[in-house]
């Protein structure tokens, strides 16, 4: 059993596991024989990632300003493909006509976000080192099997490892770093992760599951609990950074 993961706006993981979903229905619909059944589900996959790149804007192309940064359509193409990946993965249709203003509003507020952040962190000399973005990118090549395996699926979804290195591994970094010296976790008390786990116990015996002994899964609640409250701390502090910022949206 695994407890739901609050996550930053920029994650590796989640990106991986979105284009290997990607790559691995690609990779079946090949496999499969031209039979009537293969070919329909073919031709929807196809569908569905065409009816996704209409979503995507011209790498070059202006979608906003902060504070005299221009944020250009790479950037946003780049969050876009994960967030649609996202949604994709919790049986939701990015592609439809009722998501598609809530997914380009998403898109933008999150590289708006993440803006303002990475201008705080520049000012505070918050970086990245190469060795750090090295093993980053080692782990996440590792989530697809092989770099050549990655680079198709990367491929697949008009991404490249410059992308996913400057846009993806480098800046969840910096993410990181910012958010323990910004909004450190506080610490978690065993009665609080008693309470956690007591909470979902009972969730998951009204659907008929069971949770394994506490004393197994204490630790990952406690991280849980505390990328919860950085989570919020990072949400508030992100509404401070935004009341002081000139954003302009051109998109």
């Amino acid at each position: 059993m695994k407890f739901k993961k609050v996550l930053l706006p920029l994650i590796t993981g989640a990106l991986a596991l979105s284009l290997a979903a990607c790559g691995e229905d690609d990779k079946a619909a090949k496999d499969e024989k031209p039979e009537a059944a293969g070919q329909e589900e073919m031709a929807s996959a196809e569908e569905m990632q065409a009816k996704l790149a209409e979503q995507q804007v011209e790498k070059d192309k202006i979608v906003a300003i902060v504070n005299d940064e221009e944020l250009k359509g790479e950037q946003y193409n780049a969050t876009l493909s994960s967030i649609q990946g996202q949604m994709q993965q919790m049986g939701q249709d990015p592609s439809s006509k009722e998501s598609a203003e809530q997914v380009k509003m998403q898109t933008l507020d999150t590289v708006v976000n993440q803006t303002l952040i990475l201008q705080k962190a520049k000012e505070e000399k918050i970086t990245p080192s190469e060795s750090e973005i090295d093993q980053k990118y080692a782990e996440f090549v590792e989530q697809f099997g092989d770099e050549k395996t990655m680079k198709e699926a990367l491929k697949s979804q008009n991404m490249n490892v410059r992308t996913v290195k400057e846009q993806i591994i480098a800046k969840s970094i910096i993410f990181e770093k910012y958010q323990d010296k910004f909004t450190p976790a506080e610490k978690v008390t065993d009665k609080e992760i008693k309470e956690y786990y007591d909470q979902a116990a009972a969730q998951n015996k009204e659907s008929g599951q069971e949770l394994p002994p506490l004393e197994e899964v204490s630790d990952e609640i406690k991280s849980m609990i505390e990328q919860e409250q950085q989570q919020k701390k990072l949400a508030a502090h992100v509404e401070e950074l935004k009341a002081e910022a000139d954003i302009k949206l051109k998109i």
